[in-house]
């Protein structure tokens, strides 16, 4: 983040040419969701521990947090860690804890400092009682931030949501509170764990694979899917920015 005493670079100022460009030439979606895929690929590409390809893919999701802000993007999503991702070698789920820890406790001030305020959808209770504290840590201290919404994916699975948001209406109904015969898109919709954001207008899946891997399966119905093969340690703003501009070429029909 630039401060007022420090020189605007050639690069920064190339930067934010590129950003009104982008602004300029069409809408910028409301809402972007992100399956940050190809980490381990990366490092073994490398020859590195797969532990490095996490880390790396930490600064990609720094760089996309700040440019979304910059943006006016109204909220981020981010599929940091899925249901499925149990299953991976006991050290390597360590490290993703404690990754995500540290970037709970370290990212803090500068969501602050960028007006972002954090959010946290899945099973986030089933988390370490370490990375749970570091989450409501970090809640607590961006809640009354306005900008950018950084809604992390944590412990995250579609077909879970879906469950849980059954789950969530059955109890209404059992309490007389709703009628089965009232249960339509929209109340399932707000029993999301996502209920009362937009859908994805856009989202994006780097690595190569084209698929969405039991990410937000409701939500993205109407959405714009881009594939990259770039690896998401190496997607920075520049891959975003060509993101954007395929959405800006399609033209959304919403079953019209």
């Amino acid at each position: 983040m630039t401060t007022l005493s420090e020189p605007i670079s050639a690069e920064s100022e190339a930067d934010a040419n590129l950003q009104r460009q982008l602004t300029d030439e069409g809408p910028i979606p409301r809402h972007i969701a992100i399956i940050m895929d190809g980490d381990r690929r990366w490092a073994d590409l490398r020859g590195l521990k797969r532990t490095e390809g996490h880390r790396h893919g930490r600064e990609s999701a720094r760089d996309i947090v700040r440019v979304c802000g910059e943006l006016k993007v109204e909220v981020l999503t981010l599929y940091t860690f899925s249901t499925e991702n149990w299953t991976r070698p006991r050290l390597e789920v360590q490290a993703l804890m404690k990754y995500l820890e540290q970037s709970l406790r370290g990212e803090t001030a500068e969501l602050n400092d960028n007006n972002v305020r954090l959010n946290a959808i899945g099973r986030t209770d089933e988390l370490p009682s370490r990375v749970r504290r570091a989450l409501s840590d970090a809640l607590a201290a961006t809640a009354e931030n306005d900008g950018l919404l950084l809604n992390l994916a944590l412990n995250y699975g579609g077909r879970s949501e879906l469950v849980d948001a059954c789950r969530a209406l059955a109890r209404l109904v059992d309490e007389g509170k709703l009628s089965a015969d009232d249960i339509d898109e929209d109340q399932i919709t707000s029993a999301l764990y996502t209920g009362g954001l937009p859908d994805p207008d856009l989202l994006i899946r780097p690595s190569g694979e084209q698929r969405l891997s039991n990410f937000l399966p409701w939500q993205t119905v109407y959405s714009e899917i881009y594939f990259t093969a770039v690896l998401w340690p190496d997607f920075r703003r520049n891959d975003l920015y060509d993101a954007i501009r395929a959405f800006q070429q399609r033209q959304r029909r919403f079953g019209e």
